[in-house]
């Protein structure tokens, strides 16, 4: 697969200098400045040249005044991406706003449950996820992916009340099957336990593999389950420091919780303007350029693949079913992960992300959402590190 030569992603933009977490600030994490990053999962390329003369046309119009994500524009444009690109129509009267997918799955658990109760999570598990169940004082419950028998026994506990499904999985990159996904909502309504699908990593499902909205199979009648989707444009076409996320929320009355909570007690009526014109470009005019970093990406993984399996048979690793983030198992390696890190960043000068950040020893999350010459420095590092400590 090659990428259309409509967009450029091998021209190396230097990110150092403008206040960006994965390059300026490496060493908050690493404790060491100047390392090549691998981490934090945004990508290195500029947006896409429609979102950004967008922006540039809004700026020129000089006035930034205070504004509203409830009109047409917007709304009209999330439901032609799902039309468009999933095949499924939503209600765009369930919609809701909010600064991040964090701050909305925030505001969810609080609505939603108490202290000491438990929110059920896949593991590994998305540190963000963590930080936000244990921050409000709810219990993280994990269950390994894939393993159904205890998803039901944590689901059946009486004080279980939210199931937080990541859509696909961060950070293994898993795509949920539509058959996966109505089994885990039945399992959830039998309980009585609320869903949250975090759909921030839809975009980026690589061919052979089909994102199914939580949307399209929730319920929606009288006495149906309780249920959200979290998401935003801004993972899938790289803008999350505009902020801004949206929404879906099935049930009417959560959903004027929810507006009546952001409004008064955030504060937050009037959302990020730029976010707002971003998202509506990037939805009605980014497709191609998504397509085509989509398929870059993918021979960046693929690049991975051929690099770590030529110098590491027994891995027989393969590229994540979505997303631009390589979650690689070294267990068959037998490697210390502390002295992988520091082979690492002592001598490679490369970060990358351990896996016990997502409660998983033993593995690593590599980040190639960059140019291919960046992705071919990180895991010739890689593979060098590891042949130094592999014994």
């Amino acid at each position: 697969m090659s990428t259309p030569a409509r967009y450029d992603f091998d021209t190396v933009i230097d990110r150092r200098g403008t206040w960006c977490v994965q390059w300026d600030g490496v060493a908050d994490r690493f404790g060491v400045d100047g390392l090549l990053p691998f981490t934090i999962s945004d990508m290195d390329f500029a947006t896409a040249p429609e979102v950004l003369a967008a922006l540039r046309a809004r700026l020129d119009h000089g006035v930034l005044g205070y504004t509203t994500w409830q009109q047409d524009d917007f709304r009209s444009a999330v439901a032609h991406w799902y039309e468009t690109r999933y095949g499924t129509r939503v209600d765009t009267g369930r919609l809701v706003y909010g600064p991040s997918v964090l701050s909305q799955l925030s505001q969810l658990l609080q609505m939603w449950t108490a202290e000491g109760e438990g929110v059920v999570v896949h593991t590994p598990t998305y540190d963000g996820f963590r930080k936000a169940v244990l921050g409000l004082g709810r219990e993280l419950r994990g269950v390994p992916l894939g393993d159904g028998t205890a998803l039901e026994r944590e689901l059946a506990r009486t004080d279980a009340k939210v199931l937080v499904l990541c859509s696909p999985h961060n950070p293994t990159g898993r795509v949920w099957t539509e058959a996966e996904l109505r089994g885990m909502r039945e399992l959830a309504r039998f309980h009585g336990v609320a869903v949250i699908s975090d759909e921030i990593h839809a975009d980026f499902v690589h061919e052979g593999q089909t994102h199914v909205p939580y949307a399209r199979i929730a319920g929606d009648g009288p006495g149906e389950d309780r249920w959200a989707v979290i998401t935003s444009a801004s993972k899938s076409f790289n803008f999350p420091a505009l902020t801004g996320s949206y929404g879906l929320i099935g049930d009417p009355a959560d959903r004027t919780e929810y507006l009546r909570r952001m409004e008064t007690a955030e504060g937050l009526a009037s959302p990020a303007v730029l976010s707002l014109t971003a998202h509506i470009a990037a939805y009605r005019e980014g497709a191609a350029w998504l397509d085509a970093v989509r398929a870059y990406t993918a021979e960046n993984l693929a690049l991975v693949a051929e690099r770590l399996n030529a110098a590491f048979p027994e891995l027989a690793w393969e590229p994540p079913q979505a997303g631009y983030l390589a979650w690689i198992d070294l267990r068959p390696l037998g490697v210390d992960d502390d002295e992988l890190q520091r082979v690492l960043i002592e001598r490679e000068k490369v970060a990358i992300m351990p896996g016990t950040v997502y409660g998983a020893p033993g593995f690593l999350r590599l980040n190639v959402g960059c140019a291919r010459s960046k992705a071919d420095a990180g895991v010739s590092a890689l593979v060098r590190a590891l042949r130094e400590v592999v014994r």
